[in-house]
């Protein structure tokens, strides 16, 4: 009899063993498969998160131009032919001409090489007795063009 309650014994704990087994299996199938739903969600919010990133950063592109463009139409609105050009660093860069476009074209008698130059408006940081721009005298000759 003891031999019988010992086998019974044996057999509940192998039965409980591979109870636990299959329950074992199944979590960790199922922890498997939380983890590859979690990746596929985190893979899909990166792509929001980088479209998000690329909308706004073409928004601010946008907007930036936009305020480019009104501040030079507001700037270009004040200048006057014979006006002074002035660098950011107070050097008398030549006189205006006049206004073309999006440019400012100098008088060729204010140029060093006897040539009209023009200079874009997105430079101008200010027009009062003068325009000022936003640059140093040696930086406005390398970049102006030629006219």
């Amino acid at each position: 009899m003891a031999e019988n309650i010992k086998d019974k014994l044996e057999d509940v704990g192998h039965k409980i063993a591979d109870a636990a087994s299959h329950v074992g299996h199944r979590v960790g199938e199922a922890v498997e498969k939380a983890a590859d739903w979690t990746k596929e969600k985190a893979h899909e919010a990166g792509h929001r998160v980088e479209e998000a990133t690329q909308r706004a950063g073409h928004k601010a592109e946008e907007l930036k131009d936009k305020f480019e463009h009104a501040t030079s139409s507001a700037s270009a609105s004040g200048i006057r032919e014979h006006m002074d050009v002035y660098a950011s660093c107070g050097t008398k860069v030549g006189t205006v001409d006049h206004v073309e476009g999006q440019t400012i074209k100098l008088t060729k008698s204010g140029s060093p090489d006897g040539q009209h130059h023009r200079i874009p408006l997105s430079w101008v940081s200010s027009v009062d007795s003068g325009v000022r721009l936003d640059r140093d005298h040696v930086k406005v000759q390398s970049e102006w063009q030629s006219a």
